[in-house]
């Protein structure tokens, strides 16, 4: 069996500038905007391996999540998956089509702290769209294929942001 933890995080091109290094008496200079135009990154984790599955999806929906969930499946054809994941919206069990090999869980109300995939999407913003302006939307997801294509090799990352020792202990 494999025990991951799924979530999704709204990616645009709406940027809040955060501090950066710069030389002494150097100020950086960051550009800000307010575009609203989102897209949206679907990830699952197994904290136990490292693996981890994206995709970019453009918006948050049962639809949506029926097709991440259809990858997941295709991806491990012989597993049978177990994933915990919150209690958003799209994530209404009984309106979508659960592969036969994976099994959902809800985790409690208001305990992100409970999902490991959160530290994910901090270690994304903060390594990959930190004080960025895009022209496009295509920008966007391009540079989110190279975050997730990043995360999907390095293994060992992965683990150090999912592999909490009450989750390891328990797997």
């Amino acid at each position: 069996m494999r025990v991951m933890f799924q979530d999704e995080a709204r990616f645009g091109r709406i940027n809040t500038p955060k501090r950066c290094w710069a030389p002494k008496g150097v100020r950086p200079i960051v550009g800000k905007q307010i575009v609203r135009e989102y897209t949206y990154l679907y990830g699952a984790f197994c904290p136990k391996d490292g693996k981890a599955d994206f995709l970019i999806l453009p918006s948050m929906d049962n639809a949506c999540m029926d097709l991440f969930l259809a990858e997941i499946s295709q991806r491990y054809p012989k597993e049978y998956i177990l994933i915990f994941w919150d209690g958003a919206p799209c994530h209404s069990g009984n309106k979508l089509n659960v592969p036969d090999n994976i099994m959902l869980e809800t985790l409690p109300p208001y305990c992100p702290d409970l999902n490991p995939s959160e530290n994910i999407w901090d270690d994304v913003r903060e390594n990959f769209f930190h004080n960025i302006t895009f022209d496009s939307m295509g920008a966007v997801e391009s540079l989110l294929e190279t975050a997730a294509s990043f995360y999907e090799v390095n293994t060992d990352k992965v683990k150090s942001i999912t592999g909490w020792d009450w989750i390891i202990s328990a797997l």
